[in-house]
């Protein structure tokens, strides 16, 4: 089982009428900006803890489960829209950092959320650093339609229950999934994970702590142009970090490349784009001394 070098705690805050999840590290003091982590989809705060032991300073961090992630209820939705997320993080600040602006950290999903976060507050951001929240293929207006029936439709088989998150007998099969899922994982941080990212049940079965109307396509196509329109207010450094294993051509089959994506982040005025070698997607497990030099040096 991995050794945690820095216990986190946790802590639950009221936002939006939901008992957000909350791990912090470190302790707030004048003069240190706080440090914000925000995972991806089907992930946990609890993820960006082989980060943080690699950390070289002392910093105050906060990284939330996201709504119906973790330890943080789902306020009983069957679906999930991306300005809550943003809406969370804002009451999450107004928590933590009424007063003081942040660094702010985001992976995959995460990372379009503070991107878009930090178009519409900007000021609130001192640093910004994207791990892989590359956005999504752009849409045509001809393509609500069926992406309105796709949701609807999807929205009943969650609620027959046909889109279920399976359970595992025990923690061990929840950590060889993670390794499953990424190769690059070693099985003392798998089982560290796994009793994080799942939780045992009444059943004595683990639950994968991801509520599944997460698995529903988006009812709202998404905007290539609005997102330009965010970009372009970040007036704050960005680093967008890239793992060495291109995602995007997994994930998309060309319908979004690596290329589209560098054409896109050219809208935000101060950009840097920096790669991690030897990682995938889940960088944040596969080289987290690696990101660790990273954000410090960007932020120093």
């Amino acid at each position: 089982m991995y050794q945690v070098q820095r216990p986190p705690r946790s802590e639950f805050v009221p936002i939006r009428n939901l008992s957000y999840h909350v791990q912090t590290w470190g302790a707030p003091s004048p003069g240190k900006t706080p440090l914000v982590l925000v995972h991806g989809w089907m992930d946990v705060a609890a993820s960006y803890q082989f980060v943080v032991d690699a950390l070289s300073h002392d910093h105050y961090v906060i990284a939330p489960d996201w709504r119906g992630y973790g330890q943080t209820p789902s306020g009983g939705v069957d679906n999930f829209w991306f300005p809550d997320y943003m809406a969370d993080l804002d009451f999450l600040l107004d928590h933590y950092a009424p007063d003081q602006q942040v660094n702010l950290v985001g992976h995959s999903m995460g990372g379009n959320v503070v991107m878009h976060y930090a178009g519409v507050r900007p000021e609130r951001i001192r640093r910004l650093v994207n791990l892989e929240g590359f956005g999504m293929p752009a849409t045509e207006p001809e393509q609500a339609p069926a992406r309105y029936a796709k949701w609807m439709d999807e929205l009943k088989k969650l609620h027959r229950g046909e889109m279920d998150l399976r359970p595992y007998d025990a923690s061990s099969g929840v950590a060889r999934r993670l390794m499953k899922t990424n190769p690059r994982l070693s099985a003392d941080k798998a089982n560290w994970l796994a009793r994080h990212w799942a939780a045992e049940n009444e059943q004595g079965q683990w639950s994968i702590l991801g509520a599944p109307g997460h698995k529903i396509v988006n009812a709202n196509l998404y905007r290539v142009e609005e997102v330009q329109a965010l970009y372009r207010r970040l007036n704050m450094p960005v680093l967008a970090v890239e793992a060495s294993d291109n995602s995007l051509n997994g994930w998309w089959k060309g319908a979004f490349t690596l290329e589209e994506y560098h054409e896109r982040i050219q809208a935000v005025p101060h950009v840097e784009i920096a790669r991690i070698e030897d990682a995938g997607h889940m960088m944040h497990h596969d080289q987290p001394e690696v990101l660790a030099a990273l954000i410090e040096r960007f932020i120093a």
